[in-house]
């Protein structure tokens, strides 16, 4: 499955005021999950294997970093099997494992995460996706929508994904 979309992840310690805003909102809570994110080593872009008690996936994604909402184009193998699994392990370098409990809600075409990450810290993520021919502004419009509406500040947005935010934070120690 093909998806673009149009996120932003940012630094976010209010989950709770959070819940309270989304549920205001008729946001679908759908479920807590506990992910571990393998990331292998690729030449473009990024591919982590999620293996987690309800979303088991491959995904091979590609976007820029940076801090403001930011177009992402991502490749979904939905339930990977044990095969496939090992072939990765087996056959590709392991960048880094991340460990994250997520709490997810969906408002129409909108993923909202409240993700504790380990050794992290807390962090929302707001993913407005679409199909390849939908308008980016439209995309964008939804995105901003809940930024503002959960009050997520610019200087907390986050340009990179977990794995360099880890890997970043290890090499600093």
């Amino acid at each position: 499955m093909k998806i673009k979309n149009i996120e932003i992840k940012a630094t976010y310690d209010d989950h709770d005021n959070a819940r309270i805003i989304l549920k205001s909102e008729n946001a679908d809570f759908k479920y807590i999950d506990f992910q571990v994110d393998t990331y292998f080593v690729v030449k473009n872009g990024r591919l982590k294997l999620r293996e987690s008690q309800i979303e088991n996936s491959l995904i091979y994604y590609n976007r820029e970093d940076k801090r403001d909402p930011k177009k992402s184009n991502a490749i979904i193998c939905k339930n990977p099997d044990f095969l496939l699994k090992n072939s990765l392990i087996n056959s590709l370098e392991i960048l880094i494992k991340i460990e994250k409990k997520r709490e997810i809600y969906i408002f129409h075409n909108v993923k909202i995460h409240l993700d504790e990450v380990k050794d992290l810290g807390c962090f929302i993520e707001v993913e407005a996706m679409g199909k390849d021919d939908d308008p980016e502004d439209y995309l964008l419009n939804k995105c901003n929508y809940f930024i503002d509406l959960l009050n997520i500040k610019k200087e907390n947005f986050v340009s990179e994904s977990y794995s360099d935010l880890l890997i970043k934070k290890s090499i600093q120690k």
